[in-house]
């Protein structure tokens, strides 16, 4: 039987994969910040379900994922999802940062922890992470959440470059999604080719049970990521952007993990 181990299960999409898989038999470690949802699959499903209070910014957040491993019997999939992202046109340095450190440091603090456990233990696991079709360049609007975007995508390159040099046997699927109805989303407002959850939910649990190395959700995100790489930085840096409205307020919500 897989084991799966989501980080930002909270709400959105981490919460819904958690469903899907455990309604289906297949024993899920939960983790994020917030547990009051994780302790409610946790009763519904008791035999399926582990969970953990994890923040992936902590260091101490290395030793938690373990324990939440060990409670679970092991790993087979690790599946990151934990994020923010919200618009900063101030370009205040806190909030920045605070999007960098969850999105890119917390990114690879965790999702190299998965590596050593599935290299240490010699498991041919499985690396599975949400990014974003945002990553695909630089967005002025979302200037540190494209560019952590990115970086989440390079390090995952990076991982199976070593991954292959060591004979790990560990897969890795990158899964870009573009404006996909969660709490990240600010409520009233629309976003372009926005998608709602029930939609994007089974092209994401495809791509992990498949393997795929880069899912795109949905294809038409695709088709416009494929297009943004063929704009040359020249051309994209004179692409006009709104920047004139004031930044959005920054609620409780948009600290959440992106999920």
């Amino acid at each position: 039987m897989k084991r799966v181990v989501i980080m930002g299960a909270s709400s959105g999409i981490g919460l819904a994969v958690a469903k899907a898989f455990a309604s289906r038999g297949v024993r899920v470690g939960l983790a994020a910040r917030r547990t009051e949802t994780l302790k409610d699959l946790k009763n519904t499903y008791p035999d399926f379900v582990e969970y953990a209070s994890i923040d992936v910014t902590k260091p101490e957040a290395v030793g938690q994922l373990r324990e939440l491993v060990e409670r679970l019997g092991g790993m087979d999939i690790y599946f990151h999802v934990a994020g923010i992202g919200y618009e900063n046109l101030t370009l205040d340095p806190e909030r920045e940062v605070r999007i960098i450190q969850t999105n890119a440091g917390g990114f690879a603090r965790m999702t190299c922890a998965a590596y050593r456990y599935f290299r240490e233990k010699g498991i041919k696991g499985q690396i599975a992470a949400v990014t974003s079709v945002a990553g695909t360049n630089g967005i002025g609007r979302l200037s540190a959440y494209s560019a952590s975007k990115k970086c989440a995508q390079t390090y995952l390159v990076a991982l199976e470059q070593l991954a292959n040099a060591e004979n790990a046997g560990i897969a890795f699927t990158d899964i870009r999604p573009g404006w996909i109805r969660t709490p990240l989303l600010l409520p009233g407002t629309e976003y372009p080719m926005e998608m709602t959850l029930e939609h994007a939910l089974p092209q994401i649990i495809r791509a992990i049970v498949k393997r795929r190395r880069v899912a795109y959700i949905d294809l038409r995100w695709g088709l416009l990521a494929a297009a943004w790489k063929m704009i040359p930085d020249c051309l994209w840096v004179k692409a006009k952007i709104k920047v004139s409205e004031p930044d959005l307020p920054l609620p409780d919500r948009a600290a959440i993990y992106d999920s």
